[in-house]
């Protein structure tokens, strides 16, 4: 699967630029660092820094976003108590993100462009693959549980959490995380594909085991 990817991209009959990985992510109120972040030297009759854990019941919310090699396409923040099923995934997500690229490519429209997500059962169903069909919009292949070749797990989320600060709810959530994707320079987001290339051949060369 990844070797047939691969092909496409390095013939040139797959364009970085046409790509847009999508996927959903849980962001808390309240920003947590890593535990690396958290390091530091402590003296003999020092005590360890304190470090915060948080609570089971701390206030996020469920974002799910697109981006391409550009930019940011979409970043929609789920209605709370909504879970993401095959429905709300086309008529919150999947239009959103065909306007959008309708709205940057007056002429291609659709043309060209492919869909990197992951098998979550809302993202594979037959509803969706025929919505996304009828757009002309491609699905790439995507070998199941392999989070590594996946730019929003490798890279966007992440980076996303670690440029937030505190917030104190959902409106002012939603703003920020909007605000942290518009800031990305471009020049990360053609890092990123570049990356995907890399790690795809890395999982090849490995034959899945890397």
């Amino acid at each position: 699967m990844n070797y047939i990817n691969l092909t496409k991209f390095r013939d040139r009959s797959w364009r970085l630029c046409n790509i847009i990985p999508g996927d959903e992510t849980w962001i808390y109120h309240r920003q947590i660092h890593r535990k690396s972040t958290n390091a530091s030297w402590v003296g003999e009759d020092e005590l360890p820094t304190t470090i915060v854990r948080r609570g089971k019941f701390e206030p996020k919310n469920l974002f799910s976003v697109f981006f391409k090699s550009n930019g940011p396409t979409l970043t929609h923040t789920v209605d709370e108590g909504k879970t993401i099923d095959h429905n709300y995934y086309i008529e919150n997500c999947l239009n959103s993100v065909v306007k959008e690229i309708w709205k940057q490519r007056k002429s291609a429209g659709t043309k060209g462009i492919k869909l990197l997500r992951d098998n979550a059962i809302p993202h594979i169903q037959s509803d969706v693959t025929n919505y996304l069909t009828e757009e002309g919009i491609i699905i790439i292949s995507h070998p199941p549980y392999s989070p590594d070749i996946a730019p929003c797990d490798y890279w966007l989320n992440d980076y996303i959490k670690r440029n937030l600060t505190d917030q104190l709810d959902e409106k002012s959530l939603t703003r920020a995380v909007s605000k942290v994707m518009k800031k990305i320079p471009k020049k990360e987001f053609k890092k990123t594909f570049d990356k995907l290339l890399e790690r795809m051949e890395l999982c090849i060369n490995n034959h899945g085991d890397y």
